[in-house]
C-alpha cells in the first residue's frame, strides 16, 4: 500500500507539472507520453510525431520568420494569425484598397495576392547529432565554447554532416543546426521552404485586431485574430519563386477541423515555433533584463508610439503605411511592461534564488563546485557588462528600431570608387546606389513623420545617456548646432543626400566624395554603427566567457532535475516544439475568476463606435442580432470567440494549431495573458494561459461574415 501511494503521488506530481515545457518532438515518447495520456490524450504519440510515416507534425509550418501556421486543406491553404499576416495585408493596402480596414477575400484562386518576401517552411526531419557536433568541436579546438553556439560555425558543421551522410536537400531544401540546453545537445532540422505564398482571406481589422493595444496581452479577449494564405509550387510540387504557372501545393498532410468544441478540463496540445525563452537565467540576469532591455523598450517605445498614433489618426495614408510598424512596436512594448510588473508581483526573484540554492546545495552534496564556479562567473559577467548593455539597448531602441529613415543605402562602394578615380567603377557604383535609393524612398514616403519621430528619439536618448557617454555625432551637434538636436534633425532632412528624393537626384547627377563624407545622415548612421560597435567591444571580454559558464550551469540544472526523476526541456529557440495542458479558467486576484471562453456577446459589450480599437462591423452586428451562426454555435446558441489553455507558449507560437485529445484542430493560438508574461523567464502554472481563437469563430467569419463558402468547401470538417 505504501508503494502504491508513493507511485500515485509521483504520478499526480508529474501531471500537475506536465503543462510546463516546450518539448522537443523527438523526446515525446520517452519523456511525455505517460503524462499526456494521463491528462487525456486519446491518440498514440506516433500520430503526432513519427520519423517513419506522416504525422501531425507534417501539417505544422513556420510562417515567415517568426510565426507558426497550419495546413488545413489538400490545396495548400494555411491558417495563421491576422497579426502574423498583418505586414502582407498592409503591403497590399492603399487608400483605394484598404484591406486593413475592409478586409480581403479572394473569390477565386486567380484573385489570390502574391506576397513577395513571405515564405512557409516545413520540417522534413529532426535529427539529434550531438555526438557528431562534439567530435567537430574537439577537432576544431573549441575549449571555451565560442564556436559551440555560433550560427555560422554550426551551419558549416551541418554541411559536413549532410555530406558525410549523403543527405540530398533538393529544391527548396535547407539545413539548420541549433544548440540546445546551453550547447549540451544539438539537433539538425532538415527543411523545405516554399516562397510563392499568396493571400487568400483577411478579416477587417475590426475583427482580426479587435481590441488592438488596449486588449493586447489581456484576457478576456474577443478578437478574430486569423487570416488565410495559400502555398504555391511547381506542377510537380516543388518549391519555386512566384510564377503564374505555379499551382496550389498538394501537401503531404493537412489537419482535420473539429466543431465539437471543448469543456473545462479538456486536454489540449499545441505545436509551433516558440521564439526565445530564458528559463535557465540566474537572478542577476533577470534583474539585468528588467533594467536594460525591458526598461528601454518600455520608455522609448512609449514616446515613439504616442507620436506615431497622433500622425496615424490624422491621415489614412499615414495610418496604412505605419500600421505594421506600430503594431510590432506596441506588441513588444506591452510585453516588456507586463513582464517587469509580473517579475516583481509574482516574486520571481525569490523563485530563482531558491532554484539556485537548490542546485548549489545538490552539487555540494556530491563534493563538486563546477556549477558554483559557473554561477560566480555569470554574476561577474553581468556586473561587467551592465553599463555597456544599458547604452546598447538605448541605441537599439532610439535609433535602430526607432528611426525608419536610418535604413539609408550604403555609400561605401561609391566612396571606394571615387577614391580610386576609376570611371567604370564609379558608374557601376552610381547605378547601384541609384537603384537602392529608389527602393529606400519608396519605403519612407512620410518624411514629415520621420522628422518628428527622430527629434523625439534624440530627446529620449539624451534623457537616458549622459553627455560624456553619447555617440560621436553629439560632438558635431554641440559644435555646429549648439547642442540643439532638433536643428540637427532639420538639417538632415533639408540638406542630406537622403533627406529627400530631390536632394538625392541632384547629388547622383554629379556625385562627389566630399558631399558623402560631410553628409549629416551618413555621419549620423556611421555614428550609430560605431556606438553599437563600441558597446559590443566593451562587453566582448565578459560575453566571451558567458557561453561556457551558461552551458555548465544549464547542464547542472538538467542533471539535478533528471536525478530527481523530473523531465527536462530546453529553452525555446524558434524550433518546432510541442506543449500540452488543459482548457482551464484562472483567478489572477482574490475575488476575480476568469472563465475559459468568451462569446460574441462580449464583442457587442465592448463596442465603442468612437474608439477605433472597439469598432464592430455592421454586418457582424446583424449576424449577432439574428443569431445567424450556422453550425458554429455553442449548444446554448451563443457564438464562441476565444478560449484559453494552460499550455506553455511564447512569441513565435502565434498562429499555432491547438489540438483536442484526438488531434483535431479546435483553435489557433495568438497571445498570452498579461499575468503570464513572466513566462519567458519563469513559468507560473496557475496564472499563465495561452489565448486562442476558437476555430468555430474562424469558420463563422469565413462563412457567414465573408461569404466565402468556397473556402469552407475546401476544409476537412468533422462534427
Amino acid at each position: 500500500m505504501k508503494q502504491f501511494l508513493f507511485t500515485l503521488l509521483i504520478l499526480i506530481a508529474t501531471i500537475v507539472k506536465a503543462d510546463e515545457g516546450m518539448w522537443m518532438l523527438t523526446d515525446l515518447k520517452k519523456q511525455n507520453e505517460a503524462a499526456m495520456m494521463a491528462l487525456g490524450l486519446q491518440i498514440p504519440v506516433e500520430t503526432i510525431y513519427n520519423t517513419d510515416s506522416l504525422c501531425l507534425k507534417d501539417a505544422v509550418v513556420q510562417f515567415g520568420g517568426g510565426c507558426t501556421g497550419e495546413v488545413i486543406s489538400s490545396q495548400g491553404l494555411v491558417l495563421t494569425n491576422h497579426h502574423c499576416g498583418y505586414a502582407y495585408i498592409q503591403q497590399h493596402s492603399d487608400i483605394s484598397h484598404d484591406y486593413l480596414t475592409d478586409g480581403f477575400v479572394a473569390r477565386t484562386q486567380r484573385e489570390e495576392l502574391p506576397c513577395p518576401g513571405l515564405s512557409v517552411t516545413f520540417i522534413d526531419r529532426i535529427m539529434d547529432i550531438t555526438p557528431f557536433v562534439r567530435e567537430q568541436l574537439q577537432r576544431d579546438s573549441d575549449t571555451q565554447g565560442i564556436k559551440a553556439l555560433s550560427p555560422k560555425y554550426l551551419q558549416e558543421v551541418a554541411q559536413r554532416f549532410a555530406l558525410q551522410e549523403g543527405i540530398a536537400l533538393g529544391r527548396g531544401g535547407s539545413l539548420e543546426l541549433k544548440a540546445f540546453y546551453g550547447g549540451n545537445r544539438y539537433y539538425l532540422f532538415i527543411k523545405k521552404i516554399y516562397r510563392d505564398i499568396r493571400m487568400v482571406l483577411a478579416p477587417p481589422s475590426s475583427i482580426g485586431k479587435f481590441g488592438a493595444d488596449t486588449d493586447n496581452w489581456m484576457w478576456p479577449r474577443h478578437t478574430g485574430d486569423f487570416c488565410l494564405f495559400r502555398i504555391y509550387a511547381t506542377p510537380t510540387g516543388e518549391p519555386a519563386e512566384y510564377s503564374t504557372v505555379n499551382m496550389p501545393l498538394r501537401p503531404k498532410k493537412h489537419l482535420r477541423i473539429s466543431l465539437e468544441g471543448y469543456s473545462e478540463g479538456d486536454f489540449a496540445f499545441v505545436m509551433g515555433f516558440p521564439g526565445t525563452t530564458f528559463r535557465y537565467m540566474i537572478s542577476d540576469e533577470v534583474q539585468e533584463r528588467m533594467e536594460t532591455t525591458n526598461f528601454m523598450r518600455i520608455h522609448i517605445r512609449d514616446a515613439r508610439q504616442k507620436l506615431l498614433m497622433q500622425e496615424m489618426q490624422a491621415d489614412d495614408a499615414t495610418r496604412i503605411h505605419y500600421a505594421s510598424i506600430y503594431a510590432r512596436s506596441a506588441n513588444a512594448w506591452k510585453n516588456a511592461l507586463g513582464m517587469n510588473e509580473g517579475l516583481i508581483s509574482l516574486h520571481v526573484f525569490d523563485t530563482k534564488h531558491a532554484q539556485e540554492q537548490e542546485l548549489l546545495e545538490w552539487e555540494a552534496g556530491k563534493g563538486d563546485t563546477t556549477c558554483a564556479a559557473a554561477y560566480r562567473a555569470i554574476e561577474n559577467i553581468v556586473e561587467q557588462r551592465r553599463n555597456a548593455l544599458y547604452h546598447q539597448q538605448c541605441l537599439q531602441e532610439a535609433f535602430v528600431t526607432g528611426l525608419e529613415f536610418m535604413r539609408i543605402p550604403s555609400t561605401t562602394p561609391l566612396v571606394t570608387a571615387l577614391k580610386e578615380k576609376n570611371k567604370r567603377h564609379i558608374q557601376r557604383a552610381t547605378d547601384s546606389l541609384r537603384m537602392a535609393a529608389e527602393r529606400y524612398f519608396s519605403t519612407i514616403p512620410f518624411a514629415n513623420v520621420e522628422r518628428e519621430v527622430a527629434k523625439e528619439m534624440m530627446r529620449q536618448y539624451c534623457k537616458y545617456i549622459p553627455a560624456e557617454q553619447r555617440i560621436g555625432i553629439f560632438k558635431v551637434i554641440d559644435k555646429r548646432f549648439k547642442g540643439d538636436t532638433d536643428n540637427f534633425i532639420d538639417a538632415c532632412f533639408e540638406h542630406s543626400i537622403f533627406g529627400s528624393k530631390a536632394n538625392f537626384d541632384k547629388f547622383i547627377e554629379k556625385p562627389a566624395l566630399y558631399k558623402i563624407e560631410n553628409d549629416w545622415m551618413v555621419l549620423f548612421k556611421y555614428s550609430i554603427t560605431d556606438g553599437l560597435l563600441q558597446t559590443a567591444i566593451a562587453m566582448m571580454d565578459a560575453n566571451h566567457h558567458y557561453n561556457y559558464a551558461h552551458g555548465v550551469w544549464v547542464k547542472g540544472m538538467t542533471d539535478m532535475r533528471q536525478a530527481q526523476g523530473k523531465p527536462v526541456y530546453p529553452d525555446a529557440n524558434l524550433t518546432l516544439r510541442l506543449t500540452y495542458g488543459q482548457v482551464l479558467p484562472y483567478s489572477p486576484k482574490d475575488g476575480e475568476v476568469y472563465e475559459y471562453y468568451t462569446t460574441l456577446r462580449g464583442v457587442m459589450e465592448k463596442e465603442k463606435p468612437t474608439n477605433w480599437e472597439f469598432v464592430v462591423p455592421d454586418k457582424l452586428k446583424e449576424l449577432y442580432r439574428t443569431k445567424d451562426y450556422g453550425p458554429y454555435a455553442l449548444p446554448d446558441g451563443d457564438m464562441p470567440v476565444c478560449f484559453i489553455v494552460n499550455t506553455d507558449q511564447t512569441g513565435g507560437n502565434s498562429g499555432s494549431p491547438v489540438f483536442n485529445a484526438r488531434g483535431e484542430l479546435i483553435g489557433t493560438g495568438f497571445d498570452r495573458n498579461y499575468e503570464g508574461l513572466t513566462g519567458d523567464i519563469a513559468f507560473h502554472p496557475t496564472l499563465q494561459r495561452a489565448l486562442c481563437v476558437d476555430i468555430r469563430y474562424t469558420l463563422f467569419i469565413i462563412d457567414k461574415f465573408a461569404g466565402a463558402q468556397h473556402i469552407i468547401d475546401e476544409l476537412d470538417i468533422t462534427q
